[in-house]
């Protein structure tokens, strides 16, 4: 059943791919689809919700799953345009509006509406109409439709190699010099023109409606190496030379130490509960396993992006193959949490799995729930369709719940013991007060910051794509921005948790985790500063959409390197402890 469930959604979520070939003065269907502000990029309606020309029925035409998740609703236009047939002027039909539906399209004017069209999978995009503002005194403030639509196509043979859409040959029309009854003629003309592209390349054509690709930023990229570097250099002298002291004064021998009193300080006193298992393992457990999926779901997706199997301008790809990968990875998340939580000597692991498969798909399923609901209440095409929530939860229950409790089972059988480099007595010990910039709070701020630092600029251009409509393409720097990240994130985490040791505090577990998933807040204020400052975004749906999305992808930054900081502390510690002369 799952097996058969996983190649259907395959087969949904593949954007065609075959070549259409068509005769001369063959009907070529032309879809209409969405409509929205230019600088709210989310914030997408139905065409038809404008007064613009409808059928009498409106046909939709099917869509797969990942044109559904991009805000997607194609429905069938009124446009009769044929394969290579050429013509000037054509009425595609007299709308008589109301003073609501004037309105209406007076305001999707200022809002800089954009409207989709879609001819042979090709996108197709333009501006409903043109906003004239000028002089303070008097103030003018004019909005003009553009009621005359010129298509371009080019054609190879007999395929359609591009399509885009102008206003040529055309004024607008002035919406404020019109008296009611308001009638507004939509007409449209095409010109078809020969070009050498092959179809396999019609994609990699430039984009002239939004913006172009993102130059390669060298210069912050290399700025940002060359000091990661250096801080990573710094910090693995400093500690290796630390490290080295403190080994040559604990395993002095016994001739050597007579006159030294080595266990009154340092992070050889604590060698007995510096093991001890951290209170709620099972929890801690669940977001090492969460983290670890995370960590190689963001691998696999930055590497196929490299490989080139996604197309970079229209995100339906990406969206159906993230499902997908998320859901096959489950069984990481199940086997890191399960064996973990084993190995510190937990019984009851069939609930430690359930913990693990909810821990960030119950938060989940509460923030999209809350931003669905507002996005159906103000009629967008970002609000799911019943049919498509079935068919991610579906998958979810087919594909990704059971790979975790398989996940899990192999994890608790292949669990040995945790292996400590010491024994842990039965009474802890006493911590002694620490001064209060090594409390956890300034260890979360350092932690946080550095590997933040290093994303910052990178920062940037992902919110500019995800946000905004600067299209990202440099899937290899991101590469080598995430190692940057991953490495840093370890380095600061190790350092961390030897300061802390060394104040004879045992109690690195959960602060190792904290200390640079912290990152997360520093993420979620640049989300701020963006949202305010760099960013034209406006309205509640768009604002619901932002920062509801934006807390969810802080909460797997904070998953992700929280099990990253963990492992290299864990790593440390063992090693630290493994190299100690014991009494």
């Amino acid at each position: 059943m799952s097996a058969l469930m996983i190649l259907l959604v395959l087969c949904a979520c593949t954007v065609s791919t075959y070549a259409s070939n068509y005769k001369e003065s063959e009907k070529v269907p032309i879809y209409v689809n969405k409509v929205g502000p230019y600088f709210n990029p989310q914030e997408t309606y139905h065409y038809y919700t404008l007064p613009v020309c409808v059928p009498d029925k409106i046909e939709h035409r099917s869509l797969t799953l990942g044109e559904v998740l991009d805000g997607d609703r194609m429905a069938v236009s009124l446009y009769e345009i044929k394969f290579r047939e050429s013509f000037d002027r054509k009425v595609l039909c007299t709308k008589s509006m109301t003073n609501e539906n004037m309105e209406a399209i007076k305001e999707a004017v200022e809002d800089l509406y954009y409207f989709e069209f879609v001819y042979d999978d090709l996108p197709i995009r333009g501006f409903i109409g043109h906003l004239e503002e000028g002089s303070f005194l008097p103030h003018r403030h004019k909005t003009f439709l553009w009621s005359h639509l010129h298509f371009h196509f080019e054609y190879n043979g007999d395929q359609v190699i591009s399509a885009n859409v102008s206003t040529k040959g055309m004024s607008p029309l002035s919406l404020d010099d019109l008296e009611p009854p308001y009638k507004v003629t939509y007409t449209y003309s095409a010109k078809w023109t020969p070009t050498k592209v092959r179809y396999a390349d019609r994609n990699i054509k430039k984009q002239v409606f939004f913006p172009k690709s993102l130059e390669i930023h060298w210069l912050s990229i290399i700025n940002s190496v060359v000091l990661v570097c250096l801080l990573l250099g710094f910090v693995m002298l400093i500690l290796l030379r630390v490290l080295r002291n403190d080994f040559a004064r604990y395993n002095l021998t016994d001739d050597e130490s007579e006159d030294i009193d080595q266990d009154d300080f340092g992070w050889k006193i604590i060698s007995t509960d510096v093991f001890r298992y951290p209170p709620h393992k099972s929890i801690l457990s669940a977001v090492l396993g969460n983290g670890s999926q995370f960590l190689a779901l963001s691998v696999f997706i930055i590497i196929l992006a490299i490989l080139g199997m996604f197309n970079v301008h229209r995100h339906h790809a990406m969206n159906s193959a993230a499902i997908l990968l998320y859901a096959f990875t489950c069984c990481i998340s199940g086997f890191v949490s399960c064996n973990f939580f084993v190995k510190l000597g937990g019984r009851n692991w069939v609930w430690n799995i359930i913990l693990t498969s909810c821990l960030f798909s119950l938060p989940f399923f509460v923030v999209w729930s809350f931003v669905n609901t507002v996005a159906f209440i103000y009629s967008s095409t970002q609000a799911l369709p019943f049919t498509t929530i079935l068919l991610i939860l579906t998958i979810w229950l087919l594909v990704g719940f059971p790979l975790t409790v398989l996940g899990g089972i192999l994890g608790k059988n292949m669990a040995s013991g945790f292996d400590a480099p010491c024994r842990t007595k039965n009474i802890a010990r006493e911590i002694p007060a620490a001064p209060w910039y090594r409390s956890l709070p300034i260890h979360m701020a350092i932690g946080g910051f550095l590997p933040f630092s290093a994303i910052s600029v990178e920062l940037y251009y992902i919110f500019a794509n995800v946000w905004g409509r600067e299209p990202y393409t440099l899937y290899g720097i991101l590469l080598v921005v995430f190692f940057i990240l991953i490495s840093v994130t370890a380095c600061i985490s190790i350092a961390l948790t030897y300061f802390q040791l060394s104040t004879e505090d045992y109690r690195w577990w959960w602060r190792s985790v904290f200390s640079s998933g912290s990152t997360s807040l520093f993420v979620f204020g640049y989300a701020l500063f963006y949202y305010y400052k760099r960013s034209h975004m406006y309205g509640v749906l768009q604002t619901v959409e932002f920062f509801g999305y934006t807390m969810l992808g802080c909460y797997v930054f904070f998953l992700m390197l929280g099990s990253v900081s963990f492992f290299a502390s864990l790593t440390f510690v063992r090693y630290i402890y493994r190299n100690l002369k014991m009494d």
